[in-house]
């Protein structure tokens, strides 16, 4: 399969320099839902220049004082997610704008250069399906980013370990979700230049808003992909154990189809409702991919992977569909995976065809 919005040339792409910060020229597309933002950069020592931040339209420089005010302090109350970087906290500015502060864990398993990473990342790229990075933090040994606030939280949220105060996603929704997040993932490898490798694709980083738009987030471990006649970039083998390719985690060879490997994961979370790895399964079923795998190869077994959540209510025609762009991304051969742009264009055609399927349909009603 061919990427056909990666062959003809864009006027808009994205140019990166991330070996000297921002100092290129950053173009962006006519679709992108930020313009005019990105102008820190960074030098061989490390640090962030904050003379760079001066220009009203880029990623502004916070206080660590501000930022504590924002959030109560860091208050217990206000914190909405943890990870590898850190605790992210819901804090309100002073011009009352709702953000997430994320703060830096200096015992975590991310550090400095993956901060340093995301402000640089975050500062040039911008599309509707990329979060958007406010402002950031360096006051002594602090280091905090500030994003935009997306009130549904993660994908991860809405697929497993449900409270009874939450409603399952619907099959519209998980599409819709499969699209967006495929958008942004073609805008890093399509209209970035050079391309960008995401390599830490997983639900958990899937940010969703009011509407259950998705928006990629954590930038920290994105890497610039080949080019010219480079086939790979060969870098240390990071991520998350479930969604890492099998070729990158084998040999440290990190291509755009190890980002395409993650995303058939997540496609496979969306359809199944199961987590990429759960150590409370059955042995033989805690590896996600490893269990589908007899399913994935016979249809007559299709049905068989939908998360029962969905009581039956999904478009059997698009539910094949949904699982053959799955296989294709996930088969164990790398130069077999589609392009991005390609599983884009499948995903935007099943989407529309699923949405006629439900309006159609009797509300509540199964229908396959």
């Amino acid at each position: 399969m061919r990427c056909f919005s990666c062959i003809s040339p864009h006027k808009n792409d994205t140019k990166i320099d991330i070996e000297n910060g921002l100092r290129s020229t950053s173009r962006h597309s006519s679709d992108s839902s930020v313009s005019g933002r990105g102008r820190s950069s960074s030098h061989g020592s490390g640090k962030v220049n904050r003379r760079k931040t001066t220009d009203t339209s880029g990623a502004r420089s916070f206080t660590f004082r501000e930022l504590a005010a924002a959030t109560s302090n860091f208050r217990e109350l206000n914190l909405i997610g943890e990870g590898g970087f850190g605790r992210v906290y819901k804090g309100r500015l002073e011009s009352s704008e709702i953000v997430a502060v994320k703060q830096l864990n200096h015992d975590g398993v991310q550090g400095f250069q993956e901060f340093i990473v995301e402000v640089l990342m975050l500062s040039l790229l911008h599309h509707p399906n990329l979060v958007t990075l406010i402002g950031y933090c360096t006051s002594g040994d602090q280091r905090l980013l500030v994003y935009e606030y997306m009130p549904m939280g993660s994908l991860e949220n809405h697929l497993f370990d449900l409270g009874s105060d939450k409603e399952p996603l619907n099959w519209s929704t998980r599409m819709k979700i499969a699209v967006g997040a495929a958008r942004g993932l073609e805008y890093l490898h399509c209209r970035a230049n050079p391309p960008v490798i995401y390599r830490d694709l997983k639900s958990a980083n899937i940010l969703l808003d009011a509407d259950f738009s998705p928006k990629l987030s954590d930038f920290g471990l994105a890497k610039l992909g080949p080019v010219g006649e480079k086939t790979h970039v060969s870098t240390r083998v990071m991520g998350t154990y479930g969604y890492c390719a099998p070729e990158y985690a084998m040999s440290g060879k990190l291509t755009l189809k190890s980002d395409i490997y993650s995303f058939g994961v997540v496609l496979l979370e969306l359809i199944t409702g199961r987590k990429a790895i759960d150590r409370s399964k059955m042995p033989g079923e805690q590896n996600l991919v490893a269990w589908s795998r007899p399913f994935l190869k016979d249809q007559k077994k299709f049905y068989q992977l939908v998360d029962p959540l969905l009581e039956g209510r999904y478009p059997r025609r698009c539910l094949n569909y949904a699982i053959a762009i799955t296989a294709m991304c996930l088969h164990e051969e790398a130069h077999f995976r589609p392009l991005i742009g390609d599983i884009v264009v499948a995903l935007e055609y099943l989407a529309s065809q699923c949405q006629g399927t439900e309006s159609n349909s009797n509300q509540g009603s199964k229908f396959r």
